[in-house]
This record gives C-alpha cells, structure tokens and sequence, in this order.
C-alpha cells in the first residue's frame, strides 16, 4: 500500500495517521468476511445527503445484528474532522462496521468502526458522451437491502467484465433482473416511463435521489424489469454515489435502442448535479 501519512483514519475509538490504521486478524471482517459498510460522497468539504447514508448504515447493522457504537452526532463529527484533516476536495469516506475481535473467529464481539477518505474520480465526459457496455451474470446478493462488505462475486467477475470489454456486470435471475455490485439500475421503457427494478436491490441513496427528480419530469415506476424489457428499452443508466448517472448502451450482446446515451439519463443527471450544488449551498458552515 503505498505511503500515505498525511491522510487520516478512524479505527475503533481513535483518528490515526492511515499508515498506522490497521484492526487486529482476530476481527470478524478478515475471519469470514462479516460486516457493513456505507460510504458518502464529500464536495466543497460538504459529505452530501449524509442523513441518508447514515440511516442506511443503521438499517444494515440492524440487519447482521450489530450496534453502531457512536451516537449520529458523534458519526458527523469524525466524518467532518476528517474531512478537516485530509483536506482531499472531491472524496469519499467509507465507514466500516464489523463483528468485531472474536474470540474464537466466529462468534461477534464488540463490533470495530472503522472510517477512511479516498480520493474519487468522477466518470468523464467523453465516457458520459459514449455510455458503457455491461455485461450479465445469474446472481442475487444475500440480504439485499444490507450494505455487506462481502463483493466476492462481483471481485470474482472482474477478470470476465474486461476480457469482454465490459464495464461492470449486471445481476439477473431467471431473466429478471436486479443490481449490479455498487451501482443501481433503471430503464426507460418505449412510453417513456422511468423505471428500477424494486426488490432483490440495495435501496441506494442516489437511486432516491433519482426516483425523486425523476417524478418531477417522467412518469416513475418501482417494479420487476426483465432482460427482454432492458433489451426493448428507449435507454438503460445506472446509479451510484460515485458515478451518479452513467449510460449503458450495450447488454451483453444486445444494443440498447440506438447505441448512445439518450436523453433522459442526460437531463437526470444535471438535475442530480444541481440537486447536489444545492445541498452544499444550504449546509451551515461549522
């Protein structure tokens, strides 16, 4: 890894130099894997819709069982200290919650919270002008609406996206289709409604966000979306804190309508990058 000392982490009650961030090889993060994750988008030293993301990183400790052991006011304030700290402009910081030191590497303990900044690059222009192609893999995540740190499936597919010139990959099961490993999904169909599919899916914070600036313009539509109606849509985006919106012209083998990005991803993302603007201009200097 390389040096980083000027940046800093959050590791169990501590802010520590990231050089010197490190949890002990009893947690139950590196023994089998088990913990949640949440990460928010920082701009203009501003983490963007931070609520969300917190109510979403209680909802998935919940689900696998696990107490957050700062208060929310006491998770902002590492979150902006951090920020204050590393100084990174456009970044990310992710806070990790696992089972913590476990005796005997399977039962949970004390759970660890752990928190870092990263850089983050945005998708370009000329990757927004030309859209992505995605490809398809038969898979549904375990405990779908928790945000896991288990990604072995989607780890395990990188090798298979790239030799197919793909971008990323797509979960569907018997046809229908659901997610893909940090992204997620929407169509728009022939009539032009906006649609996502509606279970089996991590409920994503710019997914809401989306769902809502879309309604404003479209009729929106929360159900099933089989591979025939993603084959027969006017267009296909995907959705993410880190990418906000970026087109998928190709499926697979299949082309999506014309091959380009079409304009309702177009519209909806400067929708998005102003709904995020926004927010920053409202929040309250600290």
């Amino acid at each position: 890894m390389p040096s980083q000392t000027n940046n800093f982490a959050y590791v169990r009650g501590e802010i520590l130099p990231l050089d010197n961030a490190f949890l002990h090889v009893s947690d139950l993060a590196i023994q089998r894997g088990y913990g949640v994750f949440d990460y928010v988008k920082v701009s203009q030293g501003h983490p963007l819709f931070l609520e969300d993301y917190l109510e979403r990183f209680h909802a998935s400790a919940r689900m696998l069982h696990m107490a957050v052991p700062l208060s929310d006011k006491a998770l902002r304030d590492v979150v902006y200290e951090l920020i204050e700290r590393n100084d990174m402009g456009v970044s990310g910081v992710k806070m990790i919650l696992t089972g913590g030191y476990s005796g005997n590497g399977y039962d949970p303990a004390e759970p660890s919270l752990v928190m870092l900044q990263q850089p983050l690059s945005l998708p370009g222009q000329e990757m927004l002008a030309r859209g992505i192609k995605i490809i398809t893999h038969a898979y549904v995540r375990e405990i779908p609406q928790a945000k896991t740190i288990n990604y072995t499936m989607g780890i395990r597919l990188i090798e298979e996206i790239r030799s197919k010139g793909a971008s990323d990959v797509l979960y569907q099961q018997n046809g229908v289709v659901t997610e893909f490993p940090r992204c997620n999904f929407f169509i728009v169909a022939q009539d032009g409604t906006v649609v996502t599919p509606d279970s089996n899916v991590l409920l994503g914070v710019t997914r809401k966000n989306v769902l809502a600036l879309a309604a404003k313009k479209y009729k929106v539509v929360e159900r099933a979306v089989t591979l025939e109606d993603v084959y027969q849509a006017k267009e296909a985006f995907l959705t993410s804190t880190t990418k906000r919106i970026l087109p998928v012209v190709q499926v697979d083998e299949k082309t999506i309508a014309d091959g380009k990005p079409g304009p309702v991803a177009h519209a909806l993302l400067a929708d998005l990058i102003q709904l995020e603007e926004e927010y920053c201009r409202q929040q309250v200097v600290r």
